[in-house]
């Protein structure tokens, strides 16, 4: 008797304002309609752009990679489940060498943006599932690329207007006067910093790097 493949859901989210539920249950749906069994779902709050790869090792940012890459290697899984390719990383060398080994160890790639996998039920490299994880991979680069030349333009229009450091009691806040306070945290991100580790290295709460990135785009 055919065994049910078995797989792993892998979710992500950049912040905590931010919820993993809507890609795990789709995931799971899909997994349910398809008569997998889901061995093990992860979810984790991480940027994408965190666990820059290092060799064929993914830094410690990004924990759930290396554990489902160990399970896929170990042969305890037939498929990981994410829910678009942006969910993996927005380094498209970190995405690639996340696929290449798990195309390595066997072990299928679906996501379910475009309801495709990397490998046919033959266990051969699906064509069309490979030029799209390409395409998808480039896009991710490319937004992440923006979303990092819009900060370092609101950091270079901050100091080029001098903003006020100060305000006065009881007035609110202007967006300049908020940013101003928080260059430690702007130099962070427009060298591409996880937010985690610029609240490490800044003691400032995820909530206020979030507010600081939002307000620079």
């Amino acid at each position: 008797m055919k065994k049910n493949p078995k797989v792993v859901i892998l979710a992500r989210v950049s912040t905590r304002t931010q919820e993993t539920d809507r890609q795990v249950t789709e995931l799971q749906e899909v997994a349910d309609k398809q008569s997998w069994d889901v061995v093990e779902t992860i979810a984790e709050i991480v940027s994408g752009a965190a666990g820059k790869a290092k060799g064929w090792e993914i830094a410690a940012e990004r924990e759930a990679l290396e554990r489902v890459l160990v399970m896929a290697e170990a042969g305890k899984i037939d498929k990981v489940l994410v829910h678009e390719i942006s969910r993996i990383a927005r380094r498209n060398s970190d995405s690639h060498r996340f696929l290449e080994r798990l195309t390595d160890a066997g072990v299928s790639l679906y996501w379910h943006t475009q309801n495709i996998e990397t490998l046919l039920p033959s266990g051969k490299a699906n064509p069309a599932a490979s030029i799209m994880f390409a395409l998808l991979s480039e896009l991710a680069r490319s937004e992440r690329e923006t979303l990092r030349e819009r900060i370092k333009s609101g950091l270079k229009e901050a100091k080029r207007k001098g903003v006020d450091l100060g305000r006065p009691v009881g007035s609110q806040e202007t967006p300049g006067g908020f940013l101003s306070k928080h260059s430690d945290v702007i130099k962070h991100l427009a060298n591409d910093v996880p937010m985690r580790r610029i609240r490490t290295l800044t003691g400032k709460s995820l909530g206020t790097i979030q507010k600081v990135k939002n307000q620079l785009r």
